[in-house]
């Protein structure tokens, strides 16, 4: 019998196997697909994040990102550009995660792909197969996907009109060398923003948070949405015109940006974004999945499988301030009245931005 189980082998998974396993425990990591994919969520490490990963043994050479060291924001034809507190880096999921998936099973820890984890109950994980298996210690770390009985509600402000992940690959090119260089970009627009930085084989990676209203005008049509909002915005249009339309835009629903989890039960940790799901435009959702493997390892070592209830509300408060800000600069940005004003700010004030960039990360427990 193992004495301890995780499920999902995303960062906030990999990494709590990592932890428990090097503390002695007899650690199962539980992966539903086959092969390592490339993630929609992810791809910006911050600099707090990379030393999380150095601790791990995960080195930053080894994955060989793209260094990130500025940011700049665009609002219609308003821009700023403004540097980073530390230098941060950009890399695909599928290269992350393969690095900390080859650490769970350096660490000892046992990983099991193709297994469908579909319900926990009673301190057991019941699988699409049939299977039961059980453990004194469950670590939740699914993703963003929602995981049965564990319902994660968005704020009322967003129930109406619900936000959608999308994600477009940009193909390298020099153009986008030129164009994004060393910098996370932040495209802000009416009801939405993107997000551009550049991975480790000069490909850039295109996230979006928008609202379903938004994307309802576009006939419900990610594309079709993507290239209208190039057309409109002339900064994003110069980064599209390259793109490679052939490529299916991944989306995810109905994203709880903003959500926490305060509660869990004795035995069952929740990490990432199962405890909480920061507005990506804060570049923290890494950053959040390492810092609650961290700090769950560090509760369970001290008091065992008793230590979930406790860990959960000390992360839930540790979530406040970060969140909060977060959900601020979101609502702003995302605002067509505000976010003009946001910009101008940020290249008045470039200390305002490196102020917020230290207060959206997740510190240390």
């Amino acid at each position: 019998m193992s004495d301890a189980i995780v499920v999902g082998a995303g960062p906030a998974g990999s990494a709590a196997a990592i932890g428990l396993a090097r503390a002695g425990a007899k650690t199962l990591l539980l992966e539903r697909a086959r092969e390592t994919g490339d993630a929609l969520c992810g791809g910006f490490l911050s600099w707090q994040t990379l030393q999380r990963l150095d601790a791990l043994g995960i080195e930053r050479a080894a994955l060989g990102g793209q260094a990130v060291r500025r940011v700049r924001l665009f609002a219609g034809e308003r821009r700023s550009e403004t540097v980073l507190p530390g230098e941060a880096m950009g890399v695909s999921r599928r290269r992350l995660d393969s690095a900390l998936q080859a650490a769970v099973v350096a660490a000892g820890a046992g990983l099991e792909r193709g297994v469908h984890a579909t319900a926990l109950d009673g301190g057991a994980v019941q699988t699409r197969d049939g299977a039961t298996l059980a453990a004194p210690s469950l670590f939740l770390a699914a993703g963003k996907h929602g995981f049965r009985g564990f319902p994660r509600e968005p704020a009322a402000w967003q129930r109406a009109d619900p936000a959608i992940g999308l994600r477009l690959r940009l193909p390298a090119h020099a153009a986008l060398d030129r164009l994004v260089g060393d910098s996370v970009e932040l495209h802000l627009f009416d009801r939405g923003y993107a997000g551009l930085v550049r991975q480790e084989d000069g490909s850039g990676n295109l996230c979006l948070a928008v609202h379903k209203s938004r994307l309802d005008e576009a006939g419900s049509d990610p594309a079709a949405l993507l290239r209208a909002l190039g057309d409109r915005l002339p900064h994003l249009g110069e980064r599209l015109a390259h793109a490679d339309w052939s490529r299916a835009v991944d989306a995810i629903g109905h994203v709880p940006y903003g959500w926490r989890a305060a509660d869990t039960v004795t035995g069952l940790f929740r990490l990432g974004d199962q405890a909480g799901v920061i507005p990506s435009l804060a570049g923290e959702g890494m950053g959040l999945a390492l810092a609650s493997a961290e700090a769950a390892v560090a509760a369970w070592r001290h008091a065992g499988s008793g230590a979930a209830p406790g860990f959960q509300k000390r992360l839930a408060t540790k979530m406040t301030r970060p969140f909060a800000l977060a959900n601020l600069v979101w609502r702003m940005g995302e605002n067509r009245h505000t976010a003009g004003t946001m910009t101008g700010m940020a290249s008045l004030f470039p200390a305002l931005v490196r102020m917020m960039s230290q207060a959206t990360r997740i510190e240390p427990r």
